[in-house]
């Protein structure tokens, strides 16, 4: 994969990200009393639920500043870091097959090379951007837990081998377990998802739409 590829696909995910976020803040407000069941008035009346509400702010919208910046660099550092290894299993995906995937004895090692490299390339980009987070660091924990295995599998337990997998694997799956803080893409989304359902509830009790008592 050539450097001018990668760009290009880096800049399609800006634009993507771009637009997302373009929709989400300029979404037409649900008028009052009108009830729906489309899709698109489903999220907001999840994010109104109780507990949904609360696992979506605890996971999302943590309140500390200093950890909301360390989930930031983590997320930095992994995305970036691990750009260029998907970007050089992409390169030669049959001689990583042969090299790395072969050893494994796992059927169709090609098809594999190739899911080892578009897993760390696009799950780099999820978390520098904070996109759909939990898929891009579900993809590079899974891709981290293959090559712990394979290290161990080829060389043993052999720490300087292990020591750079090891890393990748812990701060992925951190990101996982905690989500990817308010400075992200994630984090704003959500943010207006449960904003909504709140303020529409005050609209309401301003209006005086409530329901006569029984």
């Amino acid at each position: 994969m050539t450097t001018s590829l990668l760009l290009e696909l880096f800049a399609g995910f800006v634009a993507a990200g771009m637009a997302l976020w373009f929709v989400v803040l300029n979404r037409p407000a649900p008028q009052a009393g009108a009830a729906s069941a489309s899709p698109a008035s489903l999220l907001p009346a999840l994010a109104s639920d109780g507990w949904i509400r609360r696992f979506l702010s605890g996971y999302f919208l943590r309140e500390d500043m200093l950890g909301n910046i360390g989930l930031l660099v983590l997320r930095l550092a992994i995305g970036v870091m691990m750009i260029h290894h998907g970007q050089e299993k992409l390169a030669d995906p049959q001689q990583f097959a042969n090299t790395y995937v072969a050893s494994l004895h796992l059927p169709f090692p090609l098809f594999f090379a190739y899911a080892a490299g578009f897993s760390e390339l696009i799950g780099s980009w999820l978390l520098i951007f904070g996109l759909f987070t939990p898929f891009g660091a579900l993809a590079i924990t899974g891709t981290m837990t293959v090559a712990a295995y394979q290290h161990i599998l080829t060389a043993g337990l052999n720490i300087y081998v292990l020591e750079l997998v090891a890393l990748y694997l812990a701060g992925s799956l951190a990101l996982l377990l905690l989500g990817p803080g308010r400075f992200s893409f994630d984090g704003a989304i959500v943010a207006d998802l449960i904003a909504e359902p709140v303020q529409q509830n005050a609209d309401n009790l301003e209006s005086g739409a409530v329901l006569p008592a029984a």
